[in-house]
């Protein structure tokens, strides 16, 4: 990859009709440091949030060695990039040869699983020629909590419900050499009482089921930072987190885990469009919601937005994008502040698309195609810099 020392610098030297993506290995390295350092327990990045082969090695080279796979793809990817990494299966349905590849070829161990089917799937596919039992699974059971705190809810698809759980964990302790329980309390929780909810839920489970757990692993859901969307310092997450993990009714040398995925790969990323149609209020640019902006297209996200022009000196109105295609669909609602006076030919970059944006990306209608560069500078928006003023907070309370 190219590298420049910022977005105006890339604008100045390539001057592209494709829309650029920049990254910015400074900024997720920083974030991995700061989580392998601070969260009490083992961080394992998610790799569906963003599965760049260069992102992965960033993140390995500043601590994170567990990752989250959710497909078999994932599983190559991860271990073809990263050879020594500790790779788990979390996606909680996978086919039965999914299941077989990742254990017999790939070195995978550990899987999730929501069902007594996928227990009966994991543990045949898993057994040898013979027919004889693995004997060094590693299995969570994954329960359905809240997420009535998330601005993104993950509470319907997957997780065994309360009344399901303690059956379900008694029979996978039958099963493995090492029991965990793991949840997703949704994408972008805002309140560090997200966990408190759902690791209560885990200690009625447990309690129940009245078998000896050996991990548990709080899922994802860790916060960014976007307009209008101004989270806890995530210390306090982890400070919550910890005090109601050491509660549990669970192993005295238990595992603590967690998922993050946009909390370590938001900030790696921006994206450059160009201004190709003014009308009023709306900017025809050329990314949307078939690219790296499916989230501003699908469900309303606000990313922060800078004018890359000098001249552009009016005070700051607020408008609409609709992508490329020629889908009415691709259509980014906002509103997103820019300069009143922006037009065609100006270019825009959109902030903080390292989560899901590259990954999220098609061909759809001949779209799609983006050259990707490394700049320097800053993040537009960061919780790991150090100059965000931590408030006092009232969200972290005393068990005693």
């Amino acid at each position: 990859m190219h590298i420049y020392p910022d977005a105006k610098a890339v604008i100045e030297a390539l001057g592209p009709d494709e829309p650029i993506i920049c990254n910015r290995p400074h900024a997720a390295d920083r974030a991995a440091r700061f989580f392998t350092a601070k969260f009490p327990g083992e961080t394992l990045y998610a790799v569906k949030a963003n599965p760049s082969p260069e992102l992965l090695k960033v993140l390995w080279g500043a601590g994170v060695t567990h990752y989250d796979v959710a497909s078999i793809a994932e599983v190559r990817l991860a271990r073809e990039t990263l050879p020594d990494a500790t790779l788990c299966f979390m996606h909680p349905v996978k086919t039965r040869r999914a299941v077989r590849e990742a254990y017999h070829q790939h070195g995978v161990r550990v899987f999730a699983l929501d069902t007594q089917e996928e227990l009966e799937k994991i543990v045949t596919a898993c057994s040898d020629d013979e027919g004889n039992p693995a004997e060094d699974l590693r299995l969570l059971v994954r329960m359905r909590v809240s997420s009535d705190h998330s601005e993104l809810s993950l509470a319907s698809k997957f997780g065994a419900e309360l009344g399901e759980a303690a059956p379900l964990l008694q029979t996978t302790r039958q099963h493995c050499d090492w029991l965990g329980v793991c949840f997703h309390v949704g994408s972008q929780a805002m309140s560090p009482f997200a966990y408190v909810q759902a690791l209560d839920r885990v200690r009625a489970a447990i309690a129940e089921a009245a078998v000896t757990v050996d991990v548990i692993d709080v899922g994802g859901g860790f916060p960014s930072i976007y307009p209008d969307m101004e989270p806890p310092p995530l210390e306090d997450y982890f400070t919550i987190i910890k005090q109601h993990f050491e509660a549990l009714p669970i192993a005295y040398n238990a595992d603590l885990w967690c998922e993050p995925g946009r909390a370590l790969c938001a900030e790696y990323s921006s994206l450059l469009v160009c201004v190709e149609k003014r009308r009023g209020n709306e900017l025809y640019i050329n990314d949307g919601a078939y690219g790296a902006l499916f989230d501003a297209a699908h469900v309303g996200w606000r990313f922060p937005v800078n004018a890359l022009e000098d001249d552009l000196i009016k005070p700051l109105s607020d408008f609409a994008f609709f992508g490329p295609t020629c889908d009415d669909i691709d259509y980014m609602p906002g509103p997103f502040s820019l300069p009143e006076d922006i037009q065609s030919g100006d270019y825009i970059e959109i902030g903080m698309i390292g989560a899901y944006g590259s990954a999220m990306k098609t061909g759809f209608n001949g779209f799609g195609d983006a050259e990707q560069v490394i700049v320097h500078d800053e993040p537009m928006a960061s919780l790991y810099r150090g100059d965000r003023v931590r408030p006092e907070s009232d969200n972290v309370v005393s068990l005693r």
